[in-house]
């Protein structure tokens, strides 16, 4: 079993910034790609930003040039530093974790989410 556990939300003002942690742990062989995605009431949950092994990166236009997602392969560690934050950046954001137990056994593990506020 992977466990992730995120840290680093709150509540902070526009304009602000906040940086967002996740640890991978557990029976762990392989991390392939690490994510964040977001959820605000009402809404379906959507993706943040994403990024693979190598240090390839993906980011929603919504968050282009205000958020950077980067990891730490040895530290199973995966980090959301977002800036510049806007009201609409509300929402509970979740780390997503893909990878491998081992040969052939796949895992696809979500962590609990933190919330992040920004006031206006």
């Amino acid at each position: 079993q992977v466990h992730l556990v995120e840290s680093g939300g709150g509540l902070v003002q526009a304009g602000g910034s906040l940086r967002l942690s996740c640890a991978a742990s557990g029976s762990i062989f392989d991390i392939n790609v690490m994510g964040w995605y977001r959820q605000a009431p009402g809404k379906q949950r959507e993706l943040v930003a994403t990024v693979t092994r190598r240090a390839s990166t993906n980011y929603a236009d919504s968050v282009k040039g205000r958020f950077t997602i980067s990891r730490d392969n040895a530290k199973k560690t995966v980090y959301l530093q977002m800036n510049s934050l806007k009201p609409e950046d509300t929402a509970v954001y979740y780390c997503n974790v893909q990878g491998a137990q081992g040969p052939g056994r796949g895992y696809d593990s979500w962590g609990q989410g933190t919330q992040v506020t920004v006031s206006a």
